[in-house]
């Protein structure tokens, strides 16, 4: 539930919003393909099939520079890849495996803080004038 719903689909047309509408009756199939996924540590192919469309970033719209592809995966992918990520970081977490300086794909640590702590780690150094080689 937790997915941004948008308006596309992937190559099975199958849209987010009527997954979160149906999600009472598919919640136990859907939770079994993420536990046989995660036991066996392969990701099904039928999952990994994206449709490519081409996006206009600026500029004129005859040249084709002026594109960047998106795949658009379908609402089964983003779900297992939700699944495995929240319970992957939860064991991460729990079993105290990350290191304090990383940032990245975890919740309320963004971008900003590692560079606050960078910078402050910095300034410290330069007011204790510690060199660092």
């Amino acid at each position: 539930m937790s997915l941004k719903s948008s308006n596309s689909c992937g190559y099975d047309e199958v849209r987010l919003k009527l997954l979160k509408s149906c999600s009472y009756f598919i919640s136990s199939p859907l939770n079994f393909i993420c536990i046989r996924t995660l036991f066996a540590g392969v990701f099904p192919d039928r999952l990994k099939y994206a449709t490519v469309r081409p996006l206009f970033k600026k500029g004129n719209k005859d040249d084709i520079n002026n594109y960047m592809p998106i795949s658009i995966l379908t609402p089964f992918s983003k779900i297992v890849e939700k699944v495995l990520q929240t319970r992957l970081l939860r064991h991460l977490t729990d079993f105290n495996i990350l290191v304090n300086e990383q940032y990245g794909f975890r919740t309320k640590l963004i971008t900003n803080n590692a560079t606050y702590h960078l910078t402050n780690e910095i300034l410290n150094a330069l007011n204790n004038n510690i060199l660092i080689r």
